[in-house]
């Protein structure tokens, strides 16, 4: 027996942070994002090269290495330690500053781009878009973007409905394809040009590593391992039986959103 309350009722800040505890699961089970991604983010907010690029939520610094290694001149702003310490044993001479998105200690346009990967789901809206449009330079963007499980691939979306059935709440803070909605309705003034993309994508990977990818999720964080145990030992027959070789196709969409500073 245990007193804590259910997942489903926990606070958001519980489930932003709970990634701490599992940094190093984190970094080697969750999936990076295709090179088309970047291509977007390039023909929608411009070249990164050069360009001063703010990655607010970079865990582990999975899309901080991207945009690294497009050119541009990255900072990382993390809130949690772990996280950040594993960000630190992979890119050392990244700049790491502990903070979150809904209070960014950056002076006024100052940033070409903020981006959120995986992340901005733990902020306020109606604090981390003002927010980070005060940090742009005109002309500036913020790009929001997640890896969610391809909805229209059957055994992807069949994996999400058992999920969702069994865990009440489980997906409660996902905002991917709202991104646009939840934007406008803080109407703001100028309104800032906001645009959204889906891509496509597959990774091949062992039946196990898809299932250490689950257990990092932030439901499955905070549901502890003595409860999450029995919902992954029985995700893992539902594979093994559509993937007899136990090699998954993990299919994914990325769900994009930009918007423009006026």
């Amino acid at each position: 027996m245990t007193d804590e309350p259910p997942p489903a009722a926990r606070p958001a800040a519980d489930f932003a942070l709970s990634f701490d505890g599992v940094a190093a699961q984190y970094a080697t089970a969750r999936p990076g994002y295709p090179p088309a991604l970047l291509d977007t983010v390039e023909e929608l907010a411009g070249s990164l090269r050069g360009k001063r690029v703010l990655d607010v939520g970079a865990g582990t610094g999975i899309a901080t290495a991207l945009l690294r290694d497009r050119g541009a001149d990255v900072i990382a702003v993390e809130p949690g330690p772990g996280m950040g310490a594993q960000l630190r044993t992979t890119l050392p001479d990244v700049p790491l500053v502990r903070a979150y998105g809904d209070a960014l200690p950056f002076a006024d346009a100052t940033a070409d781009l903020i981006t959120y990967a995986q992340s901005w789901h733990w902020t306020d809206p109606a604090r981390s878009v003002p927010e980070a449009l005060r940090v742009l330079r005109p002309g500036g963007a913020l790009a929001l973007w997640w890896n969610v499980p391809d909805p229209d691939v059957a055994w992807s979306a069949a994996q999400e409905r058992r999920l969702q059935e069994r865990l009440p709440g489980y997906h409660r803070h996902g905002v991917s394809a709202d991104a646009p909605r939840l934007v406008a309705d803080l109407d703001l003034t100028p309104a800032p040009a906001t645009v959204f993309r889906r891509l496509h994508w597959t990774r091949r990977i062992p039946v196990e590593l898809h299932l250490a990818h689950l257990a990092s999720r932030s439901y499955f964080v905070v549901l502890g391992p003595e409860r999450a145990k029995p919902v992954l030992d029985d995700e893992r027959a539902h594979l093994l039986r559509h993937f007899p070789d136990g090699t998954v196709d993990d299919a994914y969409a990325v769900e994009l959103t930009v918007v423009r500073r006026p």
